[in-house]
């Protein structure tokens, strides 16, 4: 990847929760510290005060593990997605703008992605596993299983057991999805072209 960094061999690097998606940090990197991170898989920087590299999360341990580096259209700023392993900022907050690093919709990418994994390697043990062995029809009715306890929970039960059966509901169609070689993505996906003016209904 080419990097133009400048004159003083520094270029921005822009940190960014790869599940959230939240902005975490900006810091600065040199090439030695892009290349200690490439080699480690923890985010180093530069330190314009000090003068020299610092791997996030040496003293506090809330390392960066690196997911990905991006250059920008000009390749003179990065975008470096990341897992945290805890607060960023070192006043111990989860951004250095003191925003929350949460985004609870996220977690289906994330969950999509667990579902992917159990079903390349079956692991023993796993409800997941057993439903993926156990066919498509098996599948199937599971959801219908629990589309029929949303709404039953809808019309005649409480809330929090609407929240709880939608739940299943949506882990379980994720499943058959899977399943058949689509994800939670391919629903999003369907759901954004509904919103063009070129969709048409089937």
């Amino acid at each position: 990847m080419e990097i133009n960094f400048d004159k003083e061999g520094l270029v921005p690097a822009i940190i960014q929760d790869v599940n959230s998606k939240k902005v975490l940090m900006l810091g600065y990197m040199n090439k030695e510290s892009y290349d200690k991170t490439l080699k480690t898989k923890k985010v180093t920087f530069y330190s314009r005060s000090r003068k020299q590299l610092w791997t996030k999360g040496e003293e506090s341990g809330n390392f960066l593990q690196l997911v990905s580096i991006k250059s920008d259209c000009d390749q003179d700023t990065l975008l470096v997605e990341v897992i945290p392993a805890g607060p960023v900022c070192h006043k111990g907050t989860d951004t250095c703008w003191a925003d929350v690093n949460e985004e609870p919709l996220m977690f289906l990418k994330h969950l999509q992605g667990v579902l992917n994994q159990r079903f390349t390697e079956m692991p023993e043990g796993s409800y997941t596993t057993e439903l993926f062995q156990s066919g498509v029809n098996r599948m199937a009715q599971k959801v219908g299983e629990e589309a029929v306890e949303t709404v039953i929970e809808a019309t005649n039960g409480e809330d929090n057991r609407l929240l709880y059966e939608g739940s299943d509901l949506i882990y379980h169609l994720m499943v058959l999805l899977t399943s058949k070689g689509y994800g939670i993505e391919d629903l999003a996906k369907e759901l954004q072209d509904r919103h063009k003016d070129s969709w048409k209904k089937h």
